[in-house]
């Protein structure tokens, strides 16, 4: 199955919805499927794709409690398979619900306290990427003071990195004042 087929396949657009590649801000993730296609169909994008990343760690972190090492690099792997998807000509997500079902996987209560950093940037600020940008920055520091194994923060501190460079276009819009706020329309009701 060639590469355009399998994209045709498996995306949320096949039920009638825009690409999103195609469309908004061109981004496959949550927030611009939000701006093309609502609420529903975000909702499952977020879904997938926090899925991605739990799935991997929670099957290898019950297969082998042992190994520590596998399960964390299947996260980190998840999260790169992600964002460079070979499926999608290298073209992936920015990467935030992947990061956080890793997280999930990795620990559970250091993925909450993130998430409720993002809910808090999010809700004073409407501004999706900055939320995450700001929870991203925080997480690896909480990892640090909360877990005793220093590999786990690394690896988060990787992740952001990558994240960071991912959002590199928003970082540029949000320096400018030009970034793209949540507001309140017809398309919050579906």
């Amino acid at each position: 199955m060639g590469v355009g087929r399998f994209r045709r396949r498996f995306s949320l657009s096949r039920v009638g919805l825009p690409d999103p590649r195609t469309q908004g801000s061109g981004n496959p993730g949550a927030t611009n499927v939000m701006r093309v296609g609502g609420k529903k169909a975000a909702l499952l994008t977020l879904l997938g794709d926090l899925l991605k990343g739990l799935v991997p760690v929670v099957v290898l972190r019950w297969w082998m409690p042992e190994l520590p090492l596998v399960w964390l690099l299947a996260g980190l792997f998840a999260f790169v398979g992600h964002l460079f998807p070979l499926f999608f000509g290298f073209r992936g997500g920015k990467g935030v619900a992947t990061a956080l079902g890793v997280l999930l996987g990795w620990h559970w209560l250091l993925a909450l306290l993130v998430v409720a950093v993002w809910l808090g940037v999010f809700l004073w600020t409407r501004v999706s990427s900055l939320a995450a940008l700001v929870a991203a920055f925080v997480a690896p520091w909480l990892a640090f003071v909360m877990i005793d194994n220093r590999l786990m923060p690394m690896m988060i501190l990787l992740m952001v990195g990558m994240l960071v460079f991912r959002h590199r276009d928003n970082i540029r819009r949000l320096r400018s004042g030009e970034e793209a706020a949540f507001r309140r329309d017809k398309r919050d009701g579906e």
